[in-house]
């Protein structure tokens, strides 16, 4: 480790205590970043890594609710304002027992690069809560969401801070949380993206972060002279992602086989068709149910249920071309690096935030194969996210085509950024150095310009 990276290391080590997730992210990052800092000393004599790592505010407040029966709950809602330099904050909301401020701030950090490598203006934030949607009834979420935005609304703005979804925030929770606002605010603006169509939504904007990670899959392939047709894929999650995920695949010729939720994975040899992936999206968007269903409604697929004494999730040990981790952060260690390697795919496209440990990011670019990071291949949610805030500032919308062809360019563009960089700065073929350096340089250069602040 150079004295560059064990330097701001052992900086946000002391600073941070007790917050695995946001050391890794920012260690991935001032790793590729030390390339930049030799040849820019400016950067380090004005501080710009350590500032960039310090959220510009951290928002914690209480949520009480009241579920069906009459009994008063109290969750914690949070709300991380990472980097302003380049636009508005922007990032999701995420409802899940597991979040706490290290992992926002994980994900706040990786969002800031995520955007500005989007090409759009948009700074980076994260939020959410340690509230479990799943298992309540719609009243009581309503009522979670309202209380969640009754303290929010007071810091967010079209101009502010525009936060979206995430996991455990779908369409039904941005609906109660912009409610909430409009009558707090007495005002309809753009404040949050995700949402319905004909109150400000975009379309594309439900099916965006899978469609980006499987377009940016398709760039890598491209640069091998071929394309996702006749390629077996695997894919974890159930949600948003790998819902679409799977659909851009079968729209692209590639075959994907796998599927999962928290209690295990579905393997379908026969291929994740548009009915079988009609039922999973009314299994998990309407019924929210578990993902077992599948292997009892389709004799072709078996399910694997999770077994916690593993090392290794068995998912990815299953022969295949490509892998798309569409669940959540570090599903993929360096065993199940190693299996996805032993079973012949050489492309990873990393659809949720993070979802690959050091060891696994190590074993992929030690065998160079084509590895999409986050921050890149996913961030087309954000992007679309973007294109909403656009309509929503000139109050039209756009078609579907119109939306698509937009994404399908910022992926493009993203990608092509990501090569360059890490072309110039002597790693060629390396995404992660590519799109670490692209992004931090763009933001680098706001906070350079707008002076000490």
């Amino acid at each position: 480790m150079s004295s560059f990276v064990s330097e701001i290391m052992a900086q946000v080590k002391a600073k941070n205590p007790s917050e695995p997730e946001f050391h890794q992210a920012v260690q991935e990052v001032v790793e590729s970043l030390q390339l930049v800092i030799e040849r820019h000393p400016e950067y380090r004599k004005a501080k710009i890594v350590e500032r960039i790592i310090e959220p510009e505010r951290i928002l914690m407040f209480r949520v009480p609710w009241m579920d069906d029966r009459g009994e008063v709950h109290v969750n914690r809602g949070f709300r991380i304002e990472m980097n302003s330099a380049i636009g508005p904050y922007k990032g999701g909301l995420r409802f899940h027992p597991s979040v706490n401020l290290g992992i926002l701030k994980f994900l706040a950090f990786e969002q800031v690069f995520k955007n500005s490598l989007t090409t759009l203006p948009m700074g980076g934030g994260k939020g959410g809560a340690d509230f479990e949607p799943k298992g309540k009834s719609d009243t009581e979420v309503m009522h979670f969401c309202q209380s969640f935005m009754s303290e929010l609304f007071r810091h967010i703005g079209p101009d502010t801070d525009v936060p979206a979804g995430d996991i455990g925030v779908g369409g039904r929770e941005i609906g109660y949380l912009f409610g909430m606002y409009r009558k707090l605010r007495n005002e309809f603006t753009g404040v949050l993206t995700g949402k319905g169509l004909y109150w400000g939504g975009s379309l594309i904007r439900p099916e965006a972060t899978g469609y980006g990670a499987v377009y940016f899959a398709a760039e890598m392939l491209g640069t091998r002279g071929q394309s996702l047709q006749g390629k077996t894929c695997l894919v974890s999650g159930s949600g948003n992602v790998a819902q679409y995920t799977v659909e851009k695949i079968n729209q692209l010729g590639g075959k994907a086989v796998t599927v999962s939720d928290s209690n295990g994975y579905v393997y379908d040899p026969e291929g994740i068709s548009a009915e079988k992936l009609a039922f999973v999206m009314d299994l998990k968007n309407v019924r929210r149910g578990r993902i077992k269903e599948y292997s009892d409604k389709f004799k072709s697929a078996t399910y694997t249920p999770i077994d916690p004494k593993l090392d290794y999730n068995p998912l990815w040990n299953h022969k295949a071309d490509c892998a798309f981790p569409g669940a959540t952060q570090n599903e993929i260690n360096g065993k199940d690096a190693q299996n996805l390697l032993k079973n012949g795919v050489y492309v990873v496209s990393e659809g949720a935030n993070m979802p690959t440990t050091p060891d696994g990011v190590n074993v992929f670019l030690d065998h160079r194969i084509l590895f999409g990071p986050g921050k890149a291949a996913n961030a087309g949610g954000v992007a679309t996210s973007g294109l909403e805030m656009s309509q929503n500032s000139m109050r039209l919308s756009w078609t579907r085509d119109e939306v698509d062809a937009r994404l399908h360019q910022i992926m493009k563009s993203i990608h092509k950024a990501a090569a360059e960089a890490a072309e110039r700065f002597g790693t060629p073929g390396n995404y992660v150095n590519g799109a670490n350096i692209a992004g931090f340089i763009k933001v680098a250069d706001a906070m350079m310009d707008q002076g000490v602040i």
